[in-house]
């Protein structure tokens, strides 16, 4: 596969599935979201999405420089746990409601993150660089996680829609 390629390649994987999951959740950020407690400091839902166009194209950006430099099977395999766990949070949070389960997630997802980047800088330090926005906005997210955890014990499950 050439350059341009497995770049585009590495771009799109976190750039179309990050997409994907955003479609599926958006009945449930029109519906279900907008009753939970959130703090003063929520952004506005219409933020997140190019926020996260960046982020992901960065991420993938910088994963191909590390496969390009020859990053090997640690590096790769830190950003490929990232990427599941980031790619797990919104299901966890917006359609299974389960707000528990989406904290441990993204707390999980910063610990796998940080040690990315460390990894990453050892082997292209712009790769890292690439991931340092994406770190703040992932800990902006988890303290915003956990705040809405704390705030809504009682957030109805799917299940307590049926009943």
């Amino acid at each position: 596969m050439g350059n341009a390629l497995s770049l585009a390649a590495s771009v799109a994987v976190p750039l179309f599935g990050g997409m994907a999951i955003g479609i599926s959740i958006g009945p449930e950020i029109k519906k279900w979201y907008p009753t939970l407690k959130k703090p003063s400091w929520q952004p506005p839902n219409w933020i997140f999405g190019p926020v996260w166009t960046v982020l992901y194209a960065a991420m993938g950006v910088a994963a191909h420089r590390v496969w390009q430099a020859g990053g090997g099977p640690l590096p790769l395999g830190l950003y490929a746990a990232q990427l599941a766990l980031n790619f797990a949070w919104s299901p966890l949070f917006f359609k299974t409601h389960n707000l528990k389960a989406a904290t441990i997630d993204i707390t999980a997802l910063v610990g796998v993150l940080g040690a990315t980047i460390y990894e990453f800088s050892k082997v292209d330090t712009l790769a890292a660089q690439l991931l340092i926005p994406y770190l703040g906005w992932v800990s902006f997210a988890t303290a915003l996680t956990i705040n809405i955890w704390q705030n809504n014990p009682e957030a109805p499950k799917p299940a307590d829609k049926a009943a």
